[in-house]
């Protein structure tokens, strides 16, 4: 009696990534709609004819008509996979227009459960949903999971939400109690919220967002593939691959004298990985003047290859000797700025913020005139 399946979650599909430039923008939209593609064929590889999304398919309640429908034809075009499909919070029932419209639309191959009531998923198999009744239900939904199922049944649940909140550093409690899988007799359950795959216990997971959206999570974007021998067995999950894009905010502590193209080059992922990169190098330490200008130079050089990239140099400090300034002019108009700005960096009377800006404008000062020749 063993059941094989795919829980994936948090395709949030339709968004809109305002922030970035409307290149990347597109792609990164369009990699969203294609993992629908690419959790087919992760199902398939495992062995499952079911993909079970729990929560937030789309990222918002009113999805544009394209989208929803370029995802629905997407589904129906995977025909030997059928895909159980649960509102979360971004896309919860209380739009109730979208979930219509779901229904209205849906091809064959889609199970779209808006009711918390077992459903079989096969013989001697049965899934306890927990579908989102509003962005924030304010309780526990999961109890729905404790619902009667025939003796023997293997027992899976499908939820959406926190156990822990996740916007807490302190990481306090959430809704979802972290033991609902024993508390409610189920040999898994599969949730989703979190975009970071995470193991809360032996038999409970977020499956974390099969494309990556953000820098925030360490785990690569992926889905699981699930399996259950009988009931009580243990649940065997391993993450596959599904992910198009990766977000990689690599840090780098520098040191004077150090081979900064060497470090650099370390953590850079292989050029044929780039152009599917967003990258974000966060730097910390101390360089001399020289040596932040060619390190800026070094970032400015890498930058084009990536699809996206990004430096955060703010905890870098930068180490002047008087002798650097006469690289910049020994006497006139740049002489007294760069005199100036020095001045600023040392200035306890003006806040931290100020002498870090003149650090930075002093470095861009002095890599200006490297670069023209001043």
């Amino acid at each position: 009696m063993s059941y094989s399946f795919l829980h994936s979650s948090d395709l949030h599909l339709g968004r809109a990534y305002g922030g970035f430039p409307e290149d990347i923008r597109g792609r990164l939209r369009e990699a969203r709609h294609t993992v629908i593609t690419r959790l087919a064929a992760a199902a398939r590889g495992a062995g499952a004819a079911d993909v079970l999304l729990a929560g937030d398919t789309f990222d918002a309640e009113t999805p544009s008509p394209e989208t929803l429908r370029h995802a629905l034809r997407a589904m129906a075009a995977e025909a030997d996979i059928r895909w159980v499909l649960m509102p979360g919070n971004h896309d919860s029932l209380a739009a109730s227009e979208l979930w219509r419209r779901i229904k209205a639309d849906s091809p064959s191959n889609l199970l779209v459960l808006t009711e918390a009531s077992p459903v079989a998923l096969a013989p001697g198999v049965w899934l306890l949903p927990a579908p989102c009744t509003q962005r924030r239900p304010g309780r526990d939904l999961t109890d729905a999971m404790s619902a009667a199922t025939p003796e023997g049944a293997i027992r899976i649940g499908l939820g959406h939400g926190a156990i822990m909140d996740f916007t807490s550093d302190e990481g306090s409690a959430g809704i979802i109690p972290p033991d609902r899988a024993q508390l409610s007799g189920l040999d898994y359950l599969g949730l989703g919220d979190w975009h970071g795959r995470m193991q809360i216990g032996p038999a409970t997971w977020y499956s974390g967002t099969p494309e990556a959206d953000g820098f925030k999570h360490d785990t690569a974007p992926g889905a699981l593939a699930v399996r259950i021998a009988a009931s009580g067995a243990p649940a065997q999950a391993g993450m596959v691959p599904t992910g198009q894009f990766q977000w990689l905010r690599p840090a780098l502590d520098l040191l004077p004298g150090e081979d900064t193209a060497a470090r650099l080059s370390d953590i850079l992922p292989p050029d044929a990985r780039r152009r599917d990169t967003l990258l974000r190098v966060e730097a910390a330490g101390r360089l001399t003047l020289a040596e932040r200008a060619g390190f800026e130079a070094q970032l400015a050089a890498i930058a084009p290859d990536f699809g996206w990239f990004d430096s955060d140099l703010s905890r870098l400090t930068t180490e002047v000797k008087a002798d650097d300034l006469d690289l910049i002019d020994r006497g006139g108009a740049l002489r007294r700025a760069a005199d100036a700005l020095l001045s600023e960096t040392a200035d306890q009377a003006l806040a931290q913020a100020d002498r870090d800006l003149a650090e930075l404008a002093l470095s861009r000062l002095y890599a200006l005139v490297q670069e023209v020749g001043v």
